[in-house]
């Protein structure tokens, strides 16, 4: 049995905030963020909570694929931003929807994190246990942004993507991947409450994300092609067979250095970082269903879906359409 997936849906909040518009609030310009990352604007939550921006992914998700909320029986979300430390976004997603008979739980494995969801889902449903799961990948970054360091919050942006995932007989998933290396997780990082009782002392300080970029981008170069190529050989195909390989939206010359480094054409490679920027583990799944909605992918398509980030931690998923 194999995890199809059956339907996309995304949604990104209404402020949509250009580099011009920044440089009006930060010492930096369109020049410098576009020439760097490829990034000309993002959508921030200025309103919406990362719940109603992940229901509204899902229910478009959830139409497409002819599915009803209460015919869920599993529900993930992946994100390291949800509005509560608990309940947990995924339940409150369950509640939103009405999926009174989905269980429910979240991942965080940051920028990877929907392809560790997705993974996760494509176990259950090979063993037997569930037949139809939602699998979300959302975040609102922007709150834990240091919004004077120019450095790092010009890449960030808000938003949320959805799958709906079901067991399948012939097409779906057919190979995966998934790493970490915690050792050098300090260099893409932030920091969460720290200890507060009556026998500490601490300041209660906030903490923003903190990026080593160039280690980030150093690692990424290195690991991505690596796993794509792993994950492919694990689903019996060859690189040159891949029709689409949709990827984590950090930087565009992360992409590219990919698309160098396994010898194909950034053809194959479609972008929405210059309107969406990093949302982290909303990335993989607002652009699946861009080109989805695009009408870029066909029945029999290979695809290769692969996220990387903090953690450090990376994933390659390989599917057919």
């Amino acid at each position: 049995m194999k995890s199809r997936i059956c339907g996309t849906g995304s949604a990104l909040p209404g402020k949509e905030v250009t580099n011009d518009d920044l440089s009006k609030v930060l010492e930096t310009s369109d020049e410098w963020i576009k020439s760097r990352t490829g990034i000309c604007s993002r959508h921030l939550a200025v309103e919406e909570t990362l719940t109603e921006l992940t229901a509204e992914a899902a229910e478009k998700a959830l139409q497409q694929a002819g599915i009803r909320p209460e015919e869920l029986e599993l529900i993930i979300s992946a994100t390291l931003s949800a509005d509560k430390i608990l309940p947990s976004l995924s339940c409150e997603l369950q509640r939103e929807l009405g999926a009174v008979n989905a269980a429910a739980f979240d991942i965080n494995a940051a920028c990877s994190g929907f392809l560790f969801a997705l993974q996760t889902a494509d176990a259950y449903i090979k063993s037997g246990q569930y037949q139809k799961i939602l699998v979300t990948g959302g975040e609102i970054l922007s709150k834990l942004m240091d919004w004077n360091d120019r450095s790092t919050c010009v890449l960030f942006g808000d938003g949320a993507g959805a799958v709906v995932v079901k067991a399948d007989e012939t097409d779906g998933i057919l190979g995966s991947i998934q790493g970490s290396d915690g050792a050098r997780g300090d260099v893409l990082s932030c920091e969460n409450r720290r200890n507060n009782n009556p026998y500490t002392a601490n300041e209660k300080a906030l903490s923003y994300v903190y990026m080593n970029g160039q280690e980030v981008y150093k690692f990424a170069v290195r690991t991505v092609p690596k796993a794509i190529c792993a994950a492919v050989e694990k689903a019996g195909f060859q690189i040159e067979e891949i029709d689409l390989f949709l990827i984590h939206q950090a930087n565009i010359r992360i992409i590219e250095a990919v698309s160098k480094r396994l010898g194909v054409s950034m053809d194959k490679f479609p972008t929405n970082l210059q309107k969406c920027g990093n949302i982290s583990a909303g990335s993989v799944p607002i652009l699946l269903d861009y080109v989805n909605r695009k009408g870029m992918l066909h029945k029999g398509d290979k695809i290769v879906l692969a996220g990387f980030g903090a953690g450090l931690s990376w994933g390659a998923s390989v599917l057919t359409w």
